[in-house]
């Protein structure tokens, strides 16, 4: 199988690995889970659990982003094992982000958020040559 599909499962999950953080931070902050009111207990996060909040949301935007990308290339008929570099990169870019946003560097988390965004911007440009 073309190792594009694995980084599309492994991006369709890490929001989920970024929420078990968040769950951690919870039951830490608060000593219990408010499973009646999660969304308004998460607002009241602080620190690493607030930045694994963060940064679950934006790897959901993100991730549509990189899905709609693959989608545009492969319509066009780029083959899937062109995108293996470009996928693989951008997989990259995104452990990064997440490790970045949760260690507080914030120049460093938009640096290598652009980076992702540009591999998306080539991949689009690769389907642009191949359509």
């Amino acid at each position: 199988m073309a190792p594009v599909l694995y980084v599309l499962f492994i991006l369709a999950v890490a929001p989920v690995f970024l929420a078990g953080i968040a769950v951690r931070c919870r039951l830490k902050q608060f000593g219990s889970i408010d499973n009646n009111h999660p969304r308004l207990q998460q607002g009241q996060l602080e620190g690493v659990g607030a930045r694994a909040m963060a940064a679950q949301q934006n790897a959901w935007e993100a991730a549509i982003v990189f899905v709609t990308t693959v989608f545009i290339a492969f319509a066009a008929g780029v083959s899937l094992q062109a995108l293996t570099l470009p996928a693989l990169l951008y997989l990259l870019f995104r452990v990064l982000h997440a490790a970045f946003y949760l260690m507080n560097l914030a120049t460093l988390r938009s640096l290598v958020f652009c980076g992702g965004l540009f591999t998306c911007v080539y991949i689009v440009g690769l389907a642009a040559v191949t359509a």
